[in-house]
């Protein structure tokens, strides 16, 4: 993991996994998830997911991931996260309806070329939300 700035840079082999249950709360996170969070294990448990999210997030990005999985479908996508030191990083995320009423959410690096793309298409989506 390198930083740059106040973003954290994942690295290319780096894998971040949660699980959620059906309200969104944190029943799962991994070790790595954990180390870049910034959040010990114990303060991620039972809170809701979006504990992390960024405040450049559009919430029509969340508003379709949780519409798609919650109809059972599995959901792909870019996400800026928010640590809890107030840095920030970008993931690929997949996320997946996983047993009855949970849901695994797996992340990687996003490219620098696909966070130039996604952070100027969420910053549209957000001034057309205001």
């Amino acid at each position: 993991m390198k930083q740059l700035s106040d973003e954290i840079i994942l690295e290319e082999t780096s894998i971040l996994v949660s699980e959620t249950d059906s309200l969104g709360h944190i029943v799962f996170a991994d070790e790595t998830f954990v180390t870049i969070s910034g959040y010990t294990l114990d303060e991620l448990i039972g809170q809701p997911h979006n504990i992390i999210r960024h405040p450049d997030m559009p919430k029509a990005a969340f508003k379709a991931l949780w519409e798609t999985v919650q109809s059972g479908n599995i959901w792909q996508g870019f996400v800026k996260n928010s640590c809890k030191n107030g840095q920030y990083y970008w993931v690929y995320a997949t996320v997946f309806p996983f047993g009855k009423g949970h849901y695994l959410s797996v992340r990687k690096m996003a490219t620098r070329t696909e966070i130039e793309k996604y952070a100027k298409l969420y910053a549209t989506m957000r001034s057309e939300e205001r």
